[in-house]
């Protein structure tokens, strides 16, 4: 299984009477994306399911993945909103699941949760060392059989301005 962990886009500054979860992308936020997407699609990328933050800029980063053509659907997922815990996603999604071996998800979240996903899933543990620019991505090799967790395999970590 491959897993692209896609940052959200740029969105709207943090204000004390902005609550997080409302921050929508601002329009350079939006056309960054869209071009991404356009680059990724044009690379041949499809996904199987994006799944997405319930956060909005995170949503508004996942419906422009979808309308690209780049996934049959879409699907909130609590456990990427900022502070989610990889090892409950792997129970209660991935294992949960039973997914292919063939099957490639997108999962659109926020930062420096998804840099430390990524580094539990390669290394076993969140070092700090990965930094994933905003709709940038990581993807990730699942091994086949057994916990993913320190047993993965990166093949791409690459900044949005690679893409267009």
């Amino acid at each position: 299984m491959e897993l692209y962990l896609i940052r959200h886009g740029i969105a709207q500054e943090k204000e004390d009477n902005l609550p997080d979860e409302e921050r929508t992308l601002t329009k350079e936020g939006y056309q960054k994306t869209e071009k991404v997407a356009l680059a990724l699609k044009k690379l041949g990328l499809k996904f199987d399911l994006i799944l997405t933050s319930p956060l909005v800029r995170a949503k508004q980063t996942a419906e422009i993945l979808f309308k690209t053509g780049l996934a049959p659907k879409v699907e909130e997922c609590k456990h990427l909103a900022p502070d989610g815990l990889i090892e409950r996603w792997v129970k209660e999604w991935l294992e949960a699941k039973n997914y292919s071996p063939d099957t490639q998800l997108a999962l659109v979240g926020h930062e420096p949760d998804l840099s430390s996903w990524a580094e539990i899933l390669l290394w076993g543990d969140a070092k700090e060392s990965l930094v994933l620019k905003k709709a940038g991505m990581i993807g990730i090799k699942l091994p086949e059989k057994g916990s993913p967790l320190g047993c993965s395999q990166m093949f791409l970590l690459t900044p949005p301005k690679y893409l267009v």
